[in-house]
């Protein structure tokens, strides 16, 4: 049995949590328990993950952990979703690493300042964050104007990963994806086609919270 070590709230869990639906393999969702600061115990960084970070996938022997990592792997594993070409696998890895840097990281990190942090966060360091944000969108919502999917005729890791924060409530970030970004917002409801998707909530081990702030 897959095990998936994840907790609710995280979206680079529900990337690795949607690929295995998709590709209709049975795993344990293992809770990570996050928000009470299991990941910065110095004990459970050595048992799990020195990253000190969630998901962490366990296939049999192999333990792997960072999202862009994971889904590569079971890609490559099951056959589906890594690109039909060689230039098109060259293209997914392209975006998967826009994703990781800017698309996925600064969306993520304005999400829990307002939604999960224990403190008021900075409106300076939100601003900033915005800014960012703005600016990664609009390279993804100009892609996304002349086609379905951010890499060839369909879905592939590239959409699992850039998609993963934007199935969650949009109250939680405060942000309208869809009405600042509508190619965006029309791709995110496409994905939702995908046979095995359903909400993080629904997936992934922990309860849904209101935002903090």
């Amino acid at each position: 049995m897959v095990r998936l070590h994840c907790f609710a709230q995280s979206g680079n869990a529900f990337k690795v949590a949607f690929m295995l639906r998709a590709l209709d393999v049975p795993f344990e969702a293992v809770h990570v328990d996050f928000l009470n600061g299991i990941t910065a115990d110095p004990a459970w960084r050595d048992d799990h993950n020195e990253m000190g970070e969630a998901p962490i996938l366990e296939d049999g022997p192999l333990r792997l952990t960072q999202s862009g990592a994971i889904l590569t792997y079971l890609a490559k594993k099951h056959g589906r979703f890594g690109g039909a070409t060689e230039s098109e696998q060259l293209e997914v890895l392209r975006w998967l690493l826009f994703d990781n840097h800017k698309f996925t990281s600064y969306f993520a990190t304005y999400r829990f300042m307002k939604a999960l942090a224990k403190t008021p966060p900075d409106p300076a360091i939100m601003k900033f964050l915005l800014g960012r944000i703005e600016g990664a969108f609009k390279v993804v919502d100009k892609h996304l104007a002349t086609r379905e999917y951010i890499v060839g005729d369909n879905p592939t890791i590239a959409d699992f990963s850039l998609s993963g924060y934007h199935f969650f409530p949009q109250e939680e970030s405060g942000i309208d994806v869809a009405a600042r970004w509508p190619n965006i917002g029309a791709w995110v409801e496409r994905l939702k086609g995908i046979p095995g998707w359903a909400s993080p909530y629904e997936v992934m081990p922990g309860e849904q919270l209101p935002p903090r702030w």
